[in-house]
């Protein structure tokens, strides 16, 4: 037995609850078991299990060792595999987090490409706009817009939205077009209320963070409504540009300000740092950092 094989003794007598339902598990013999636990707690130089007649307990170490193995176990069993089997098809399931607009608009058009071509993945998408804990959640993955808070994940940066101000060219035709966002105080301003500070946008004027007070006579709490307000005339928005990119490409709206725009938000795919993304979750990494960088965000 080579030392592979007691970790995974090591491992399914810890889930299993004793030696005997381990080598079940396991389909090895009782003896084989014991021996490659033993072999193992005398390499490290300390006890993982202690054995009773029927039952077999962790000790507080050996928790401790199941909790830093049990991940990079994981990992090293997909590696295996994937090395035995380069030609084989990648499987299994993903669960991945997302922001509820995000996730439909961007993100399902890359899974859909995904699924078609590794047909034996299947994936799961849970949509909130908090930063769910992966754990609790049950999460290999999640997409995350904005800034990272201090945290324990591992991260790979996917690119970054862009944020502007647009409006009709009706509106443009009646009211003019500010040259400036202090000049947004003459202008009726379409504010969606959902947000805690959905009355001031964010701009850079003269390389300077700076957020400008806006008001109007139309507000909603709906995104939905306030870009059929906006292109309907009503006012000026302010949105994330993918959000709006269709409006911009037929026409509906123009896009002003542009040298004022507030720096970009990134986007980031993450996962715990306690374990290496298995290789189905690093194939999906990988695509949807080469696909979300061909869109225009």
């Amino acid at each position: 037995m080579d030392k592979i094989d007691d970790l995974e003794a090591f491992l399914a007598v810890v889930e299993a609850g004793s030696l005997t339902a381990a080598a079940r598990r396991l389909g090895r013999s009782l003896q084989a078991v014991s021996r490659s636990l033993a072999t193992l707690e005398q390499s490290i130089g300390v006890e993982l299990i202690r054995r009773t007649t029927r039952q077999s307990h962790p000790t507080d170490a050996g928790l401790a060792f199941h909790r830093r193995v049990k991940p990079a176990f994981d990992e090293i069993v997909g590696a295996r595999l994937e090395a035995a089997s380069r030609s084989a098809e990648p499987s299994g399931h993903l669960t991945i987090g997302a922001p509820v607009l995000f996730g439909p608009a961007q993100l399902v058009p890359i899974i859909a490409r995904f699924m078609e071509r590794h047909p034996r993945i299947e994936i799961s998408l849970k949509l909130s706009d908090r930063f769910a804990d992966l754990q609790d959640d049950n999460l290999d993955l999640a997409v995350r817009i904005g800034e990272l808070p201090d945290t324990d994940l591992m991260a790979k940066r996917l690119g970054a939205l862009r944020r502007v101000v647009f409006g009709a060219p009706s509106y443009f035709a009646r009211q003019g077009r500010p040259d400036h966002p202090d000049a947004l105080a003459g202008h009726c301003c379409i504010v969606r209320t959902a947000g805690a500070d959905a009355d001031t946008w964010p701009f850079l004027i003269d390389g300077r963070h700076r957020a400008v007070k806006v008001t109007g006579r139309f507000r909603a709490d709906s995104t939905a409504a306030t870009y059929q307000a906006v292109a309907l005339g009503l006012g000026i928005g302010f949105t994330p540009l993918w959000q709006i990119r269709d409006l911009v490409d037929q026409g509906v709206v123009d896009i002003v300000l542009e040298a004022f725009e507030p720096p970009r938000a990134p986007i980031h795919v993450v996962w715990p740092a306690s374990r290496l993304p298995l290789a189905k979750s690093r194939l999906f990494i990988d695509f949807l950092a080469a696909e979300l960088k061909a869109e225009r965000l």
